[in-house]
C-alpha cells in the first residue's frame, strides 16, 4: 500500500499560503529557508517542502525508524534539488537541540511533526513486521528502532504485573476494560508465553464484552495503541520537544504538529495555549485542522488526524 501523507494540502497552506489570501498564516516555506521534518516517515510532506525551499534551502529529516531514513534517501537520489544541504538523521526528534548542535545548524524556519505511523510500518516487506497492526500475525515487538535497552511489547505483556499492565492500557489507550484485559493476559501467560500479535488479539477478544466487539473499533485497537506508546515513550518524547521548541525554532518560525489520538492532541493543545498565554507564541490554528470528507474517503487512516500550529515569539 502506498503511503498517503495526511493533511498535505493544509500543511503546505499553513507553511506557504502565497496566493491563498484567505488563509491567515505567516509566509513560508520560502526559497533559502531551513526546515525540519522530525518524523520523515515515507517523505510525503518532506518532498513537498524540499521543492519550496529550493534554491539554497537547508533540510533536516529525522526518524526513529532506520528503514524510513534509508527509503527516503533512496527515493531522493533520482531527484534534483538545488539546496545548500540535506541532512538525514536516524534518531529521535526529542533530541533535536543536540542534533542541531552536532550538525552545526541554526534554529529552523519551520518544524513539522507527523505523529502517525506510515503504511510501510503497518504493511512492511515480507518478514519485516514488528507487530504494530492487530490485523496481521507478527512478532509482538512494537519498537520503532531495535534498541536493546527498550523492552518489546512481548517482554512487557509477559513480565509486568497485572496492575502495571492495567495502568498502561488505561493511561495510554484510554481503555475502559483495561483491568479485564490485564487479568486475561496474566491468566493466559501462565499457560504459554504471548509472543505474537494474534496471541494478544485473541486474549483481548475473549476479555472484551460482546457488545464491545460489535462496535466500530476493533477490540484490540486501544490496547495496541497503549503498548506502542509505552514501548516507544511517545508522549515523553512529545513533551520533551514541546518544552524545547524555542531551542529548535527561530522567532517567527512555524511549528506544525499532526496528532492522531486524544492524548497527543491534548498535550499539544495545552502547551500551545500556555505559550500563547505567556506571549511566547501566536496560535495559527484557532481550532485543530481536520481532514476533509474527500481526504477521509481516499485515506481512511486520516480520519483521526488533527493539525495544530504556532509561530514563535521568542
Amino acid at each position: 500500500m502506498t503511503h498517503v501523507p495526511v493533511l498535505l494540502k493544509e500543511v503546505i497552506e499553513i507553511l506557504n499560503p502565497e496566493g491563498e489570501p484567505s488563509v491567515p498564516y505567516g509566509a513560508g516555506p520560502q526559497p533559502g529557508e531551513f526546515f525540519i521534518d522530525g518524523t520523515i516517515g515515507s517523505g510525503g510532506h518532506a518532498f513537498e517542502i524540499l521543492k519550496r525551499i529550493s534554491p539554497n534551502g537547508v533540510f533536516l529529516g529525522i526518524d526513529l525508524d532506520k528503514r524510513a531514513i534509508e527509503n527516503f534517501e533512496s527515493n531522493l537520489k533520482p531527484k534534483s534539488y538545488n539546496l545548500k544541504a540535506i541532512e538525514l538523521v536516524h534518531g529521535n526528534y526529542a533530541d533535536l537541540p543536540e542534533i542541531l548542535k552536532e550538525k552545526k545548524l541554526p534554529k529552523a524556519d519551520g518544524l513539522l511533526l507527523d505523529l502517525g505511523f506510515s503504511s510501510e510500518q503497518l504493511n512492511p516487506p515480507a518478514g519485516g513486521g514488528r507487530g504494530f497492526s492487530f490485523l496481521k500475525d507478527e512478532v509482538l515487538d512494537m519498537r520503532y528502532e531495535s534498541n536493546k535497552e527498550r523492552l518489546t511489547a512481548a517482554e512487557i505483556v509477559n513480565s509486568f504485573t497485572e496492575k502495571e499492565l492495567a495502568d498502561i492500557i488505561f493511561k495510554y489507550g484510554e481503555e475502559r476494560y483495561s483491568r479485564r484485559i490485564a487479568k486475561a493476559i496474566i491468566e493466559e501467560r501462565k499457560k504459554k508465553r504471548i509472543l505474537t500479535t494474534f496471541d494478544l488479539v485473541e486474549i483481548i477478544k475473549k476479555a472484551a464484552p460482546k457488545i464491545y466487539q460489535a462496535g466500530r473499533r476493533h477490540p484490540a485497537m486501544r490496547t495496541f495503541q497503549a503498548l506502542r506508546i509505552y514501548v516507544n515513550q511517545e508522549l515523553d518524547n512529545l513533551e520533551t520537544i514541546l518544552k524545547n521548541i524555542n531551542q529548535i525554532s527561530k522567532i517567527k518560525g512555524r511549528v506544525l504538529i499532526i496528532s492522531f489520538h486524544s492524548l497527543e492532541d491534548r498535550l499539544v493543545k495545552n502547551y500551545f495555549r500556555q505559550m500563547a498565554k505567556d506571549g511566547k507564541a501566536e496560535i495559527l490554528t484557532k481550532r485543530p485542522v481536520r481532514p476533509t470528507e474527500e481526504e477521509i474517503e481516499k485515506n481512511s487512516r486520516s480520519r483521526s488526524a488533527k493539525l495544530r500550529a504556532i509561530s514563535l515569539n521568542y
